[in-house]
């Protein structure tokens, strides 16, 4: 436009004219269309639209794309003025409207692209901010270096393991040999799918290949040995090479093993790191064990039995079956002796693995640690301590089930159970019935039809006296579930070498029992002190050059306590995938039935099992101590008062109220009675008192618990419990030290005070004084009627009579009568004299009685007359108070007993506002402390609590509790079961 444009829109003569007025030759002007010459005056150009201007633009960039040269003018001059500038300016504007349109639509669809493309970008920045935020998985996923690291691990193992040439060549003679060669090389030595599946092991997998391979290939060459020398020869270097093989793949086996077990602590390490964000899982064969557990403990009158499978190790005593198993653990745990009996009741081991190799028992939280000997050492210590915990007094065994957990990396899932070692004979020291009972164990355990026995035979000792094959054969005649372990197989080879006998024993020919698979086992050299890795090394050099397996003896995959974990394993979550569907439906049926008679025998209560009965009780007697802390300050005072005079009332009146009645005047009356009561406040009285109110709080607390008889919501089953809470606070409970001294202070100080301080206080005396007086009276009373027998109205009205010494006793009370009668004021104790005369006038009356007889006659005779003139001593000073002000100095009136029981009225008031603060301020919440803990101890004490609670309804309850829990186990075990690949 700066060419077209020049100092305004198109001037007369625009710049690229100006050029060409000196050009010799006319060239054509892009900008305008028009041709120019050298004239010395340039014609002025139309005046063209915007439109055309901008085409014209156009136009002259598509010529000089398409390179067209500059015009002669004398082209020019033969078309004739005109005609080649209209020409010229025609075809140039079709040019440009072609253009123009093409270009109109590129750039609606450049347009429309770009704006599409942006509306895409904010479509997909929404979604990306909607999507939810994935970066936490970055800490359970590995990265992509990890992955390629191990996609190389694999690459590297895979190229390890390539087909050995194994086309070695054989003599034409041997045909059957040659094919043995062509099959080998037709089958793969190593099967791809080791290498799928999550839970695969891939070197056990690639060991079991190798010794399938090497057996299948030993046997297919056992069978077509000729006898010839040169034959024998042939198959014992195949043998040879065959075992160089293995032992070569063994170690590169070896290797991987312990690769894999650090790849796999690393990645349950990493599962476990996050434990505070996310539940850990339980394992697969955690969730079983913990079925088993509940089974063990649980017992129907359904009789619904346990058949979930179990892996039970049986054998003869010292046979080497807790050998064997330590081996699977991989740990010597159990307790070690030599030629004695060391497993005393059946021990459940859960194999599962972990990270760390650990034990722990089911009711203990501590985890021992397997590599170091110390933990070992302990380990052994505490099942040995259990095993004889569990003993009964004077048995030898015991039935009683140890759960213990192993865990470790490699190690098989499984759940054993150790039984104590079979035996022929019994020995001083053990019980009678040892025997009988340990067959009796491995009986109860063997029953169980889908239990895998692990049958562990002695291979040192000649197969007649093997006990364990016998009981076997009868639990399981068709060996549907018996897999049979020779143990000892070095001391075998060595000692008793005899390979066919050995033969027939792996082949089930020798022993009347069967069984699904037979294992040979080297499990020491007879070193307790040896490891488990020293074992392996010693069995794994034994079996390289035992001449058992070079005969053909043995078999490769009969060989090694890796093969058989390896078998038992596979056996048992296969029979566990077949049978615990069935467990389930049982239990399941259990539970209906338990329901409904449940819903028939207690329709209108709530199914409370003993632990919730118990805390129902727990929380109403902590109710009840609250209440206790409710009752009224009044009624404490009344019920410690009543108490303490009931309590005291006899030592009152016998030694210091009689005593000083026998003074002649009220000086020495008065006088007596301070020295008695002294004494009493000084060593006595506080004491007593204490005791007295804590026999009022156990009362009161006593009531509060029985509650109302009647009351509808009274639950008679929590008796017995509330009782035995009681009684055990009770016991524990000990009143404050302190109290008894500030008692003493109290009642010295209101004993002291002689002083009657106004009528009231006088009147309230009296009233007291006349109260206790007749209480005793009737008491005394009662007790001559008792002495007396039935009066003569009461033997005529209810035909009663009297037996000889009741009439001995009515003779000598006539005859006591007349002393008192008399003027001469008797003693509370009669003189020998007086013993004389009376006895002397029975006898003359045909009573022979003794002076003790007379005695005790006399004893309740004198106290009913001198109780007696206690009561007209109290009716003639009831208006005495003002003769007592002055002294009694106008009236020969003496009202000293009056004072004596008002003081002991005081002092009785004193002591029970004293022991209801001390109720109040302290013991009462002491005792709450000595309930809880009371009710603590019973809480723990299961066996204690189960005897406190019982009957029908909590037995009915606990069972439809543990059936229920028994089955919410088997349905998760059942679904984390299924989602586990097979």
């Amino acid at each position: 436009m700066s060419s077209l444009i020049h100092r305004g829109a198109f001037s007369q003569l625009c710049s690229s004219c100006m050029k060409l007025k000196t050009s010799t030759e006319q060239k054509f002007h892009f900008h305008n269309g028009l041709c120019h010459h050298h004239q010395s005056s340039c014609p002025k150009p139309p005046v063209l639209l915007l439109r055309d201007r901008l085409l014209v633009i156009l136009s002259r960039n598509f010529v000089q794309d398409t390179k067209l040269l500059t015009i002669p003018r004398k082209f020019y001059v033969f078309l004739g003025p005109g005609i080649g500038d209209r020409r010229m300016s025609s075809a140039f504007r079709l040019v440009g409207s072609i253009v123009s349109r093409v270009l109109k639509i590129r750039y609606i669809i450049l347009t429309g692209a770009v704006g599409g493309g942006i509306t895409a970008h904010q479509t997909f920045e929404s979604w990306k901010e909607k999507m939810p935020n994935m970066d936490w998985m970055k800490e359970y996923l590995p990265d992509a270096e990890r992955l390629d690291k191990i996609e190389a691990g694999f690459k590297r193992i895979k190229s390890r393991f390539a087909v050995p040439d194994m086309k070695f060549k054989l003599p034409e003679e041997f045909p059957r040999l040659r094919a043995i060669r062509e099959w080998l090389d037709s089958k793969p030595f190593v099967d791809p799918e080791v290498f799928e599946g999550e839970k695969s092991d891939v070197a056990l997998d690639i060991k079991s290949s190798v010794d399938l391979t090497a057996s299948r290939s030993f046997l297919a060459v056992g069978k077509t040995v000729d006898t010839s020398t040169n034959s024998k020869d042939k198959v014992q270097e195949l043998q040879e090479e065959l075992m160089r093989l293995q032992v070569r793949f063994q170690k590169e086996i070896e290797r991987l093993e312990k690769e894999n077990r650090e790849l796999r602590k690393h990645l349950i390490l990493r599962d476990q790191k996050n434990v505070t964000k996310r539940k850990m899982k339980k394992s697969l064969i955690d969730m079983y064990s913990e079925v088993l557990d509940e089974l063990a403990e649980y017992d129907s009158s359904y009789n619904t039995q346990d058949h979930l499978p179990r892996v039970v190790v049986v054998g003869d005593q010292s046979s080497g079956k807790t050998s064997v198993l330590e081996m699977i653990a991989q740990a010597r745990i159990f307790p070690r002796g030599s030629g004695e009996m060391m497993t005393r009741s059946p021990v459940k081991v859960t194999l599962s693995e972990g990270p760390y190799h650990i034990a722990t028992f089911k009711d203990s939280s501590r985890e021992y640690d397997l590599t170091k000997e110390s933990e070992l050492e302990a380990l052994r210590k505490e099942i040995e301590i259990r095993m004889k915990a569990s003993v009964a007094d004077g048995q030898t065994v015991s039935g009683d089930t140890i759960s213990l957990t192993v865990k470790g990396p490699g190690i098989q899932r499984l759940v054993l159970v150790d039984l104590p070692g079979i035996i022929s004979t019994v020995t001083s020291g053990m019980a009678s019935d040892t025997r009988d009972r340990i067959q009796r164990i491995c009986r109860q355990h063997m029953e169980n039809p889908n239990a895998i026995i692990l049958c562990i035979q002695d291979g040192s000792l000649d197969a007649e006296r093997s006990n364990v094959t016998d009981l076997v054969s009868t639990m399981d005649p068709n060996g549907k579930r018996t897999i049979f372990v020779l143990t000892k197989v070095d001391l075998a080879e060595s000692n008793l070498y005899n390979p066919e006998r050995i033969r027939q024993i792996l082949e089930g020919r020798l022993f009347p029992m069967k069984a699904l698979g037979y294992f040979a086992v080297v499990t020491g050299k007879g070193n307790t002190n040896d490891g488990i890795q020293t074992i392996r090394d010693y069995e794994e050099k034994f079996f390289r050059s035992s001449r058992l397996f070079k005969e053909g003896v043995l078999k490769p995959y009969q060989m090694t306590t890796l093969n058989l974990s390896m078998a038992v394993s596979e056996c048992f979550w296969k029979m566990v995938r077949e049978s615990v569907e069935q467990q389930a439906d049982a239990f399941k049926a259990t539970r209906f039935n338990l329901e409904t008679e449940w819903k028939n025998t207690f329709p209108k209560i709530r199914e409370l099992d003993r632990d919730e009965l118990f805390e129902k009780a727990r929380g109403e007697i902590l109710d009840e101590i609250i209440n206790l802390s409710q009752i009224t300050p009044q009624h404490w005072e009344e019920v410690f008062n009543q108490n303490l005079w009931h309590k005291m009332s006899s030592y009152v009146f016998e030694n210091i109220y009689l005593p000083a009645a026998q003074s002649d005047n009220s000086g020495i009356f008065n006088t007596t009675v301070d020295i008695k009561l002294k004494q009493w406040a000084d060593k006595l009285l506080p004491s007593r008192c204490v005791q007295i109110g804590w026999s009022t709080l156990q009362d009161e607390f006593t009531k509060l618990l029985a509650g109302d008889p009647t009351a509808r919501q009274r639950d008679d089953i929590f008796n017995e419990l509330k009782t035995a809470v009681r009684d055990e606070s009770l016991k524990n409970h000990k009143w404050d030290e302190k109290a008894e001294e500030s008692l003493r202070v109290i009642q010295m100080n209101t004993l002291e005070d002689r002083s009657v301080h106004d009528k009231q206080q006088w009147d309230s005396a009296i009233r007291f004084m006349e109260t206790a007086v007749r209480e005793k009276l009737q008491q005394t009373d009662g007790v001559l009627r008792q002495m007396m027998g039935p009066s003569r109205m009461e033997q005529w009205l209810y035909w009663k009579t009297q037996t000889p010494q009741q009439i001995d006793r009515v003779a000598a009370i006539k005859e006591l009568e007349k002393l008192l009668q008399s003027d001469v004021k008797r003693r509370p104790a009669l003189s020998h004299d007086e013993l004389t005369t009376v006895r002397k006038n029975l006898e003359t009356q045909s009573v022979d009685v003794d002076n003790e007889f007379i005695r005790e006659t006399w004893f309740h005779l004198y106290r009913k007359q001198f109780l007696q003139q206690s009561l007209v001593t109290a009716n003639d000073c009831r208006k005495g108070f003002y003769y007592y002000q002055k002294g009694f100095e106008e009236t020969e009136l003496s009202c000293s007993d009056v004072v004596l029981f008002w003081r002991i009225e005081r002092m009785l008031q004193v002591t029970s506002n004293a022991l209801r603060q001390q109720v109040t301020n302290n013991e009462a919440r002491r005792m709450e402390r000595n309930i809880k803990e009371a009710l603590d101890q019973i809480g723990d004490d299961k066996q204690k609590l189960q005897k406190l609670l019982t009957g029908k309804r909590v037995l009915l309850a606990e069972e439809l509790k543990r059936v229920r829990q028994i089955q919410e186990l088997l349905e998760e075990f059942i679904q984390a079961l299924n989602k586990e690949k097979p």
